[in-house]
């Protein structure tokens, strides 16, 4: 057995500073004793010497009576009585972690709870069988606890008296904490909202604006990779975001979307990528790569694409929320970045895949999230980055010829076992504010747009083509004609009409 000291008196820990002095326990404390390669959890786990109970975003603090025993068994029970499960972490820790030991601790409390989960989790993620004869007796338990997780509905393991309610695969499973943020939107039931605005939409109001949001969707998509598309272009994903859910979601599907996606595919190879990949910037004296973040391996992109397709099926369960589903398999496909361009934008597809197949988005609207991610971006940013970075110092690579990367360690457990929470937060803030804010107004411009062509055809008969010229130079110049376009375009209209006209527009479009 194990003789290692596993709690650790501390003030700072790898640079953050603790909210007091006390004993850290729990998965930090089996990182640090194993000295395993992952970055630490969110929440740190830490004995408080005052004997005080409280969380901070960065740390979970406990009482005396709560100390766990200096050993790996307790330890491990610790963890995944009060942190949850941290695949990452146990499969780094069962690679270096005798096997006879862990079948020691198995034999030892064998039908404990913790004991069982630690029992499946082993054989699940290392696809290996322990020495040990099935369980015939005890009541089931479920691998994540619900109050700390979001889990599916599950299946049962005889052998281990579990019900495995993993939301993915051995190839690919996100996980995300249960927080105050997510189990508030979840109760508000947004999609049920939603409806219950769009019912009140007179139907042609409701067509229009779906066409409208589709197109804006599109064009803010291309917008975050700092792209301006033809509306041809736009129109054409357009069309394409339109019919997510559709289709299932399988490698071919993404390669299909690809190409519909890269209008120009000359100097872009289509498909999975052959090479490595990176995003970042390059030196610009030397060419040398400056990752902010490094894709998965392209030997891996197969096994995880599989992996994030199968998920993504399990994840049809109605126990698991629509928008936590889409944040993890969206953002786990930007993560893993299987193709040379375009992952982006199939990113934020998937989430309106998701969200379509779940049936959160209904009466034919598309939800317009990239319109609400674009004027968030800098949150975006740090969501990405939430993830990225703490995952460099964990990448050994070197620069090619070509002055990209090729990673040189096994990385690709990074991509399969992350913490989705900060991306659920996230992706939740953006369907909530694509509800109160971008549907509503663009619903409230086509209402307001009708209503002053309404009036400009009672009072001049104008048609239809000059009507949205009119509008479109009101629009651009704070509601004032400009001088061009009276000496052009409405040279016809008397000084009278003009002012009219103007604070007509005034009174509808801007409220004044």
């Amino acid at each position: 057995m194990s003789n290692k000291r596993f709690s650790l008196k501390i003030t700072v820990f790898h640079g953050l500073k603790a909210p007091e002095e006390g004993t850290l326990v729990g998965y930090a404390a089996l990182i640090e004793a194993y000295k395993l390669a992952v970055p630490m959890p969110n929440q740190l786990v830490l004995i408080s010497f005052k004997n005080r109970k409280y969380s901070t975003a960065s740390w979970k603090v406990f009482t005396t009576r709560h100390q766990p025993e200096d050993t790996l068994h307790k330890q491990l029970v610790f963890a995944l009585k009060y942190e949850g499960v941290n695949l990452l972490v146990l499969k780094k820790l069962f690679h270096v972690v005798p096997k006879q030991e862990i079948e020691n601790i198995i034999k030892s409390e064998s039908l404990g709870q913790y004991t069982r989960r630690l029992w499946f989790l082993y054989e699940w993620l290392l696809e290996a069988t322990l020495n040990l004869p099935d369980l015939n007796s005890g009541n089931y338990v479920n691998v994540l606890d619900t109050k700390l997780q979001y889990a599916i509905k599950g299946t049962r393991s005889a052998r281990h008296r579990i019900i495995n309610n993993l939301p993915g695969t051995p190839e690919f499973c996100p996980l995300i904490f249960k927080t105050d943020k997510l189990d508030t939107y979840i109760n508000a039931k947004l999609s049920e909202q939603k409806n219950t605005y769009l019912n009140s939409i007179h139907k042609d109001v409701l067509q229009r604006a779906s066409s409208f949001l589709l197109l804006k969707d599109s064009k803010a998509s291309f917008t975050i990779e700092n792209e301006n598309p033809g509306t041809n272009r736009a129109m054409r994903w357009g069309k394409a975001i339109g019919q997510a859910g559709n289709k299932p979601l399988s490698i071919e599907e993404l390669e299909r979307l690809q190409q519909i996606v890269i209008e120009n595919a000359r100097f872009v190879k289509l498909g999975l990528r052959d090479e490595g990949g990176f995003v970042g910037e390059h030196d610009r004296s030397t060419g040398a790569p400056l990752p902010e973040h490094i894709s998965a391996k392209h030997e891996d992109i197969a096994s995880l694409l599989n992996g994030l397709v199968s998920a993504n099926v399990l994840m049809q369960d109605a126990a698991i929320d629509a928008v936590l589903a889409a944040a993890s398999i969206a953002f786990g496909f930007v993560f893993i970045h299987p193709f040379v361009d375009g992952n982006g934008r199939l990113h934020r597809y998937i989430i309106h895949h998701i969200l379509a197949k779940k049936e959160f988005t209904k009466q034919g609207v598309i939800f317009p999230v990239s319109a609400s991610i674009l004027d968030h971006i800098d949150d975006y940013r740090k969501t990405l980055e939430s993830y990225s970075h703490p995952l460099l110092d964990f990448i050994s690579w070197k620069e090619t010829e070509d002055h990209n990367v090729i990673v040189l360690n096994n990385t690709i457990d990074f991509y399969r076992y992350f913490d989705a929470t900060k991306q659920a937060e996230f992706l939740y803030d953006c369907v909530d504010d694509t509800l109160k804010r971008v549907i509503p107004e663009e619903v409230t411009y086509l209402q307001n747009y009708d209503a002053f062509k309404r009036y400009l055809d009672n009072e001049f008969e104008m048609p239809d083509k000059m009507v949205a010229t009119l509008i479109r130079f009101l629009e651009q110049n704070n509601g004032v004609f400009s001088k061009r376009a009276l000496k052009k375009e409405f040279s016809e209209l008397e000084e009278n009409e003009v002012t009219e006209i103007e604070d007509n527009y005034k009174l509808i479009f801007l409220n004044d």
